[in-house]
């Protein structure tokens, strides 16, 4: 008999008897004595259980879980990315200020996107994410930031859950949400979306500010008609944008005295590999984080000097918005 059929042979008689003694001796913190015979069960060991105490006793305690959704506003000057949220105690989102433009990027294997509908503008009700932060989100919520231009302008279009407030265009910037909770941006049908997934939701605003990486070509020829009329005609004014990067981040870009080639710029700058330029003048420009207390979130703006939106969005307002959830 060879020694692998020897290991693999079960035990019987004598020395499986044994082996149940020497078990159960030992699950009960016994001493064996040995005779010729075989073996038996002894004494109890005098130091078994303090033994086991001891070892119980040494083990660390286990850690509390780490809060679902940690959210904090210490927000500098600094053009390094800081982290200001964590999901499951990992960084979900980062902050920085550069120039002039601060900066949101968010991760969205932790954090997908929303798009609201206003309570003006929408058209329709009975939305999912209607016109403000909604009850499933109240307590998952990192940030906020405006939408686009009025749904009464022209380059728009709004669809979110099967409805549909401004009919889509082929060519127009897109931030593209599905089913799935990712989000993409592209220019419609020459990019997105895609054909393998469930649109749930687009908002469209003019042409691609950021494509392929570089800004679009008439970011500084043509300002005012290109990129939105301004109050009275001003090119500098507050202007948002929202890009996504080569691998997935999503990253808003604001700041209240911007050109379109700055915003431009700062989102390329950011890794933006393509972007769409949102709301712009000082009265529509905004974004917040919501740090999370026993009683609810408390929202904190995010861009130095911004003139904010009445009720930081945790109130009803007319106009559509974004928000970014943790997932």
């Amino acid at each position: 008999m060879s020694g692998e059929e020897g290991a693999l042979r079960p035990r019987t008689g004598r020395g499986l008897w044994a082996a149940a003694v020497i078990a159960l001796a030992l699950a009960g913190g016994y001493a064996l004595l040995f005779t010729g015979s075989g073996a038996r069960v002894g004494e109890p060991l005098a130091g078994a259980h303090a033994t086991a105490t001891a070892v119980r006793a040494a083990a660390p305690p286990k850690a509390p879980p780490a809060p679902a959704l940690v959210v904090h506003a210490r927000v500098g000057p600094s053009s390094a990315w800081a982290p200001v949220a964590y999901v499951h105690g990992a960084p979900a989102a980062w902050v920085s200020q550069r120039g002039g433009v601060t900066l949101m990027r968010f991760d969205q294997s932790l954090i997908e996107l929303h798009l609201h509908a206003g309570s003006s503008d929408g058209g329709e009700t009975g939305w999912r994410y209607g016109d403000q932060i909604s009850p499933s989100e109240i307590h998952h919520v990192v940030a906020a930031v405006n939408g686009g231009f009025k749904l009464t302008y022209s380059e728009v279009g709004f669809l979110a859950g099967g409805h549909v407030a401004v009919p889509l265009s082929a060519g127009l910037g897109s931030i593209v949400t599905y089913a799935n909770g990712l989000t993409n941006i592209g220019a419609w049908e020459r990019g997105v979306p895609s054909a393998h997934e469930r649109v749930f939701s687009v908002l469209q605003n003019q042409m691609l500010l950021v494509d392929r990486g570089a800004a679009a070509a008439d970011v500084s020829s043509c300002v005012i008609s290109c990129w939105g009329a301004t109050i009275e005609g001003r090119e500098s004014v507050a202007r948002s944008g929202l890009g996504i990067t080569a691998d997935g981040m999503l990253v808003w870009a604001a700041g209240e005295q911007l050109l379109p080639s700055q915003l431009a710029g700062a989102l390329v700058r950011a890794g933006a590999v393509r972007a769409i330029e949102l709301d712009i003048n000082p009265y529509w420009v905004a974004g917040y984080l919501y740090v999370h207390h026993r009683g609810g979130p408390a929202a904190v703006p995010m861009v130095p000097g911004q003139h904010g939106i009445a009720g930081m969005l945790l109130s009803p307002d007319a106009r559509d918005f974004l928000t970014f959830v943790a997932r």
